[in-house]
């Protein structure tokens, strides 16, 4: 089975080539625009070979080029996994050569908009039986997964709320970076009282408490699917609200000032600096840890008619952190390994995966999954 990740030597598609090439039986090909790039990271999987079981193959393949759908049809993989963000503002033209190719496609976007509407993809996907599944990520995959696992023990839910805090110490992806300071002082949504509502993105910190060891740290409302995905899922929500944030209070509230210097109009949009922004981030790369933790609590009433709350915790240790993105998406392509299919649709992510196959995807990593 041929598995093709655009952006294969990137932050995350590197990782997702990691956890593919465990897999007995799959041929991985790594594919980016430098190929050089992505025989580096072939030969560093060829020399562990025991635990790099997969083939692996290094091309270059260039996502905007105009001989994209022909090159992708002669390839002919089973699955395309589209790691090229930042997808906000992106069209959904890979997700189409997919579809006309006859294979499934699945990306790690976290732009609401772009998640949200993969839908209008569905007919054709349905018509030659592929999956298109977006959002394949933390959020909406993974927090998804999570809810859907709490469901049962609810005869009604009212709110989700989900968090995430990386280590400091953890990896910049500038995609990444730049996705994140698009929204910064920008009008979000906030689904709240049953309905959507606005709230401004990094404008506001809370504290919240994450599971030993990683303990107390701030967040800040930030724009992801969740907030219109969940909703359209489970409609008795009446809240569904995302916060993440960053481990040094000095850089977390960098950013809460950035806010509102662009919410008052006193700066432009700061996704035009996202790469000055990084640099500076990183100068602070010796202060704080590797450990990253996230964390969905849902709330609602029970079968006894008596209020209820779950709590599900992620603690990502050892500089991990990164590759909980890569997880649904290589769940997804271990179902389609072990079972065959998978669902045809575009629809975001989960796409039906559960909580227990994510789980497993984890195994041998620093990560830890958890109820309390």
């Amino acid at each position: 089975m041929n598995i093709l990740v655009l952006g294969g030597y990137g932050f995350f598609g590197s990782r997702i080539v990691r956890l593919l090439a465990r897999e007995a039986g799959l041929t991985v090909m790594i594919a980016g625009r430098d190929r050089a790039q992505a025989e580096a990271l072939k030969a560093q999987l060829s020399q562990n070979s025991a635990d790099y079981p997969a083939r692996v193959q290094a091309l270059r393949l260039d996502v905007q080029s105009a001989d994209f759908p022909g090159q992708l049809a002669e390839l002919g993989p089973a699955v395309v996994i589209h790691t090229c963000g930042p997808f906000q503002g992106q069209d959904y033209a890979v997700a189409r050569a997919c579809i006309d190719a006859g294979c499934h496609y699945i990306d790690l976007a976290d732009g609401r908009e772009f998640v949200q509407g993969i839908d209008i993809l569905d007919a054709l996907a349905r018509e030659r039986g592929v999956l298109v599944c977006s959002g394949a990520s933390s959020v909406c995959g993974l927090s998804g997964a999570v809810v859907d696992a709490a469901a049962a023990q609810f005869q009604k839910m009212d709110s989700v709320d989900i968090w995430i805090s990386p280590g400091n110490k953890t990896d910049r992806g500038l995609a990444t970076v730049q996705g994140i300071v698009s929204y910064c002082g920008e009008p979000i949504p906030l689904y709240q009282q049953g309905r959507q509502q606005r709230t401004i993105g990094w404008g506001s910190a809370e504290r919240v408490r994450f599971a030993d060891p990683i303990g107390p740290r701030w967040v800040s409302d930030c724009d992801v699917p969740d907030s219109q995905v969940l909703p359209v899922r489970y409609p008795e929500l009446q809240s569904v609200r995302f916060q993440a944030g960053l481990e040094l209070a000095l850089l977390h509230w960098g950013m809460v000032v950035l806010a509102w210097l662009r919410r008052w109009h006193l700066a432009p949009n700061w996704a035009r600096f996202a790469r000055q922004l990084k640099w500076l981030s990183e100068r602070f790369l010796a202060f704080g840890s590797t450990a990253g933790a996230m964390a969905v609590r849902v709330s609602g009433i029970d079968h006894t008619g008596q209020d209820c709350h779950q709590e599900w915790h992620l603690i990502a240790l050892d500089g991990d952190g990164p590759f909980v993105p890569a997880l649904c998406s290589v769940a997804l392509v271990r179902r389609l390994l072990r079972e065959g299919c998978l669902p045809a649709g575009a629809m975001p992510a989960p796409a039906g995966l559960t909580l227990a196959e994510i789980e497993q995807t984890a195994s041998g990593l620093a990560i830890t999954l958890f109820w309390r």
